[in-house]
């Protein structure tokens, strides 16, 4: 199998250098100060980073065609659609450890950091071994049909990731403290260098997305095999992530049906690959299912919530 790409290297050069300039506006500027990130906030932010995913996705198709953008879209919502577990995940750390919700910004965003170099490699890694070895497409596929299988039918809604062994084996290797120093992640104490908790869930965040990334990044490889396409679909997926965070974090038990909507993507997106040389699932098809199956996990939680929220409250007897 030959992996080819539309992207020259200027252009991996210039898109590169793009994020790290706005990534670097947000903390440096937008948010050089710590504070609660609000729900409008967050909204104005959402709208940026898709706003700015859209435009790229008009940029692609408009100099590559057609195709080329809806693997970028299709791509782009897979990533948009798995990334809410990562906001369950971030929502149990936060409240485990107690994080200020004033330092959660900063830990988020050198999480998303750390995540772009992460998934970076991880893309790298995928397209050489789908260049060398046509049957890892199986592989993913059948990965991806067994993790949608596992969640479709998991009961445990709240993972505990700080019983992670990597986890685990970085506590006891590095000496803490167990109260907060402000937005620090390291303080000095008697002439030794001790980490603060808010470093310790910048590592849980990050072993996090690392879990995360194995699901994710073979997902989209069953919509293209251009490593570019990959890439910046993912990482527009990921530096939304943060305001997505906040925006949707207060209604997140809202969403009833979100993970069998989810599990539903990933069982349909490992089939695709797993039957890829029996049978190509046209992009567009691809594109319809997922965001119906999204759309209709969705409506099912809205209904259910409506429909919770209008029944009568028991009074008790006496």
């Amino acid at each position: 199998m030959e992996i080819t790409t539309i992207a020259t290297p200027w252009m991996w050069a210039a898109f590169t250098g793009v994020v790290l300039t706005m990534l670097a506006l947000d903390l440096g500027v937008f948010h050089r100060q710590a504070h609660v990130v609000g729900v409008r906030e967050a909204a104005i932010w959402s709208v940026v980073w898709v706003s700015l995913a859209l435009a790229f996705n008009g940029w692609l198709a408009a100099s590559f065609g057609a195709q080329r953008g809806l693997e970028f879209l299709t791509g782009y919502l897979i990533e948009k659609a798995l990334a809410v577990d990562n906001i369950f995940v971030f929502l149990v750390v936060f409240a485990s450890f107690k994080v200020p919700a004033s330092y959660q910004h900063r830990v988020l965003f050198w999480g998303i950091f750390g995540a772009l170099l992460m998934r970076a490699l991880f893309i790298f890694a995928g397209a050489a071994l789908l260049m060398r070895f046509h049957w890892i497409m199986y592989l993913f596929g059948a990965f991806l049909l067994l993790t949608g299988i596992k969640l479709l039918f998991q009961r445990e809604l709240e993972p505990h990731p700080e019983h992670n062994p990597l986890f685990r084996l970085f506590t006891r290797l590095v000496p803490s403290v167990p109260d907060y120093h402000g937005g620090r992640f390291t303080v000095r104490r008697d002439g030794r260098m001790f980490v603060t908790p808010l470093l310790l869930v910048l590592v849980l965040i990050e072993i996090t997305d690392l879990v995360f990334a194995v699901d994710s990044i073979p997902a989209i490889f069953a919509v293209t095999s251009d490593p570019f396409i990959v890439y910046t679909s993912n990482i527009f997926a990921i530096l939304g992530l943060r305001a997505m965070f906040f925006l949707l974090a207060g209604a997140m038990d809202r969403f009833t049906y979100l993970k069998v909507g989810l599990s539903f993507v990933l069982m349909f997106v490992g089939t695709k690959m797993v039957i890829v040389d029996l049978y190509k699932i046209p992009l567009g098809l691809s594109l319809a299912a997922i965001a119906a199956i999204l759309g209709v996990a969705v409506l099912a939680s809205w209904l259910r919530e409506r429909t919770a929220a209008s029944e009568p409250v028991a009074r008790p007897e006496g």
